[in-house]
């Protein structure tokens, strides 16, 4: 039996994070057409000879369906869609690629639509999608449900004047920034980005909005990491999620 283990980072963007260690570990067994998807950190992968057989040559494991209704056909396109790397963009990250997911016209058509179908009658008035690939998803859901997008970046990204919000990393901190007068108080939001792990990104996000008197009324991500615990961190503020990541 050929044994691998795999740590998980834990942060909410997986480039370049620091893996934080835990001491339990989770075993099963990967076979054929029969993938058993719910990966946390330091998980011993345990893999049967036959079972190699059928494994590209670089690792690929499909997100589980996370969604209220996990009988959309819909979701189970785009959960092998999405495509995860391990050891990417270094060692014990299992890095969660959602270009392969883009290049599936259907699959990508699917996300958006799901999310228009959850939003439209929600009377949101913004979208707000947190850097950098919130940006990917955010404008096609804003246009569809008639909202603006207001782009959410890191320091120094935008021109004019800004308003921030500073959170904690592993290591130091950093912040998020938005245009003052993008949003006025008042309006219901929606904060959009590709992926939550640790939440301290969304947190941030969230906090900023409110700070200018915007409701948000949810926030939703294509991909969720469980183990890492950021719908926690979010406290009571809804999140709405597709998939669950590997």
């Amino acid at each position: 039996m050929v044994q691998w283990n795999i740590s998980v980072c834990s942060t909410n963007k997986l480039f370049g994070s620091a893996v934080t260690p835990f001491s339990s570990y989770h075993s099963f067994s990967l076979f054929p057409k029969i993938p058993n998807l719910t990966l946390s950190p330091f998980i011993r992968l345990q893999i049967s000879p036959l079972s190699l057989t059928s494994l590209r040559s670089t690792a690929c494991y499909l997100p589980q369906m996370a969604s209220n209704d996990a009988q959309d056909p819909r979701l189970a396109r785009i959960s092998s869609a999405i495509r995860v790397i391990p050891n990417f963009p270094k060692p014990g990250i299992m890095f969660q690629d959602i270009t392969t997911l883009l290049l599936d016209t259907k699959a990508f058509k699917d996300t958006i639509d799901l999310f228009v179908e959850r939003y439209r009658d929600q009377n949101i008035s913004v979208v707000a999608g947190v850097e950098a690939r919130g940006f990917i998803f955010g404008p096609p859901i804003a246009l569809a449900i008639g909202a603006k997008f207001v782009p959410m970046r890191k320091p120094n990204k935008l021109p004019g004047e800004v308003i921030s919000e500073e959170y904690s990393l592993e290591y130091g901190t950093d912040k998020i920034e938005m245009h003052v007068g993008a949003v006025q108080p008042g309006e219901r939001a929606l904060v959009i980005d590709d992926l939550i792990a640790t939440g301290g990104t969304l947190c941030a996000a969230v906090k900023l909005l409110e700070r200018v008197g915007v409701h948000v009324a949810e926030c939703a991500c294509v991909i969720e990491l469980p183990e890492l615990k950021g719908r926690e961190r979010l406290g009571d503020k809804p999140l709405f999620v597709l998939v669950n990541g590997a």
